[in-house]
């Protein structure tokens, strides 16, 4: 009896020997969540500044670079993208040891995934045969289907996707996700299918199987819609559920004619419910009277060559030196 004993006494202290242990090495392990806490700390007073960096993945900080200097400061939110030609594609892993360092600086982290449809194979290009690809109802049917045949093929592009997002894990670094941007603009394969079996069903399928498949930990999503003038109508008919997307976007080409609306904000803090809003992309910048009026927009992403085309030097300056517009320089730090 008295060795029985022994042993349970002893079989007990080494079990809490390694929960001690394991709590020792918890503070080591991420915090997740800091800068999705930061855009909530910093609604209806400040936006900050970001710029994507689309193609070339070779050169992940070109546009970031090239605003720096027009502007005088450096955007607090870098951005880049997977990609889909094979020139991009060979040079993902430029593109994420870029955005580990732009995290250390103090940097969001925005990642986009331009991909190629399911029905064709990867790299591709810029055309039907690719981003631009029409899917038919049953290759959508196809895609949206556990274990059918496009669904196979979409799990395997996200099996070769995950490493990237992993390795950034790994490295303790959050990353903004916004795949499937503009879910209302039909012009790209995946989009424009209303309802709980369109573009919706697609989004929770691939925020599902990075997640509890892939068990992925560090991913912020976003879920975009491009500002069409039924945007209202275009919230409840794209929705994937507020589960399943953390951030609210709007991508901001007046493609309704009419700018950055109050209409088009009030929609989108009406459907938030509280969670933050973005300007995802943008061409014409937003003036810092603008945010003023609509202080929520926690993040504006200006689109690359766009920004410069648009805007002048003037008006660049102007916004980056505003009291209201966060840069890299007055980020707290990860």
């Amino acid at each position: 009896m008295k060795s029985i004993y022994f042993l349970i006494v002893i079989s007990f202290l080494l079990v809490s020997c390694e929960k001690e242990a394991e709590s020792k090495a918890d503070p080591e392990k991420p915090t997740w969540g800091k800068s999705l806490n930061y855009l909530k700390s910093i609604q209806g007073t400040k936006t900050v500044a970001g710029i994507h960096n689309r193609e070339p993945n070779a050169n992940p900080t070109l546009w970031t670079d090239s605003i720096s200097v027009i502007g005088g400061k450096t955007p607090g939110l870098w951005s880049g993208d997977f990609l889909f030609a094979a020139s991009d594609v060979n040079e993902r892993w430029t593109m994420i040891y870029e955005a580990e360092r732009q995290w250390k600086k103090g940097s969001l982290v925005n990642i986009m995934w331009h991909t190629c449809s399911p029905a064709y194979t990867e790299p591709c290009a810029w055309n039907s045969t690719g981003v631009l690809d029409q899917l038919t109802d049953a290759e959508w049917t196809s895609l949206i289907t556990d274990g059918s045949p496009l669904n196979k093929t979409w799990k395997a592009r996200m099996d070769i996707i995950a490493p990237y997002l992993q390795y950034l894990e790994n490295k303790g670094v959050e990353v903004l996700f916004r795949p499937f941007h503009e879910m209302n603009q039909p012009v790209f394969w995946w989009a424009g299918r209303k309802g709980p079996n369109g573009t919706a069903k697609l989004f929770q399928l691939t925020h599902d199987y990075f997640e509890k498949t892939k068990g992925l930990e560090n991913l912020v999503w976003i879920w975009d819609l491009q500002d069409f003038g039924s945007i209202a109508d275009d919230l409840a008919e794209y929705n994937p559920g507020s589960d399943y997307w953390d951030i609210l976007a709007l991508d901001m080409y007046s493609s309704d004619g009419t700018g950055y609306t109050t209409a088009k904000y009030n929609s989108m803090l009406a459907f938030a419910g509280g969670k933050p809003i973005a300007i995802g992309e943008c061409e014409k910048l937003p003036t810092s009277a603008e945010l003023k009026a609509q202080p929520k927009w926690t993040f504006f992403m200006s689109w690359s060559e766009l920004t410069v085309k648009a805007n002048t030097t003037v008006q660049i300056r102007s916004l980056y030196s505003a009291s209201n517009v966060v840069t890299l320089d007055e980020m707290p730090g990860w």
